[in-house]
C-alpha cells in the first residue's frame, strides 16, 4: 500500500501520527491475510512495532505486509514500513511490525488456514523466528507453560 502523508495525518512537528501508521500497517496487514486464507479475518494481536524512524509531511509511505508463517487458525503477518526520497526515488527502511489474524467463518468462529512455503532466505528467518514469538506471547499470556516452549528452550540450552 502506497499513501502519501498529507496534514491532517501530522502531529506539531509535522510527522505521521504514530496511530495513523498502525491504522495502515493494520490494514495491509489484513488485505494480506485475507488473500493468503480467502477468508474473513480479524486481528488477534500487535506482537511488535518499532517506529524506528519519524515519517515527514509529504513523504510517499510504503507499507508492505506479507504471511511470515500460518499457524492452524491464525497467520503471522510481517509489515515493512518504506519512506520513499522524493527527489532520487530511494527508499529507506522507516518501520517494521508484527501482527497476528485469525481467520473466521462467517459467525466469527476461527477456520483453518493454508500453510504457506517461505522461499527466499528472509522468508525463511521469519518463518522460523515465527514460532518462538508465538511461544513467547503464548507464555507471557500465560497459555503455554514456560517448560513447554520447546522453541523458546531450545535457544537458552544446547
Amino acid at each position: 500500500m502506497t499513501d502519501l502523508v498529507l496534514p491532517g495525518e501530522t502531529n506539531p512537528l509535522n510527522n505521521l501520527f504514530g496511530g495513523e501508521l498502525l491504522a495502515r500497517m493494520d490494514r495491509a496487514a489484513s488485505i494480506a491475510a485475507r488473500r493468503h486464507s480467502r477468508r474473513i479475518v480479524v486481528t488477534a494481536s500487535v506482537n511488535h512495532v518499532a517506529f524506528n524512524r519519524a515519517i515527514p509531511l509529504g513523504s510517499v509511505v510504503t507499507v508492505e505486509a506479507k504471511v511470515s508463517r500460518t499457524f492452524r487458525t491464525s497467520m503471522e503477518i510481517f509489515i515493512d514500513v518504506w519512506i520513499e526520497d522524493r527527489e532520487s526515488g530511494n527508499r529507506t527502511k522507516a518501520n517494521e511490525a508484527i501482527y497476528t489474524f485469525v481467520a473466521v467463518d462467517e459467525t466469527g468462529r476461527p477456520v483453518e488456514v493454508p500453510l504457506i512455503e517461505p522461499q527466499t532466505e528472509i522468508e525463511k528467518q521469519r518463518f522460523e523466528a515465527a514460532l518462538r514469538r508465538k511461544q513467547l506471547s503464548l507464555v507471557l499470556a500465560g497459555k503455554l507453560a514456560p517448560n513447554e516452549a520447546t522453541e523458546l528452550k531450545a535457544l537458552f540450552m544446547s
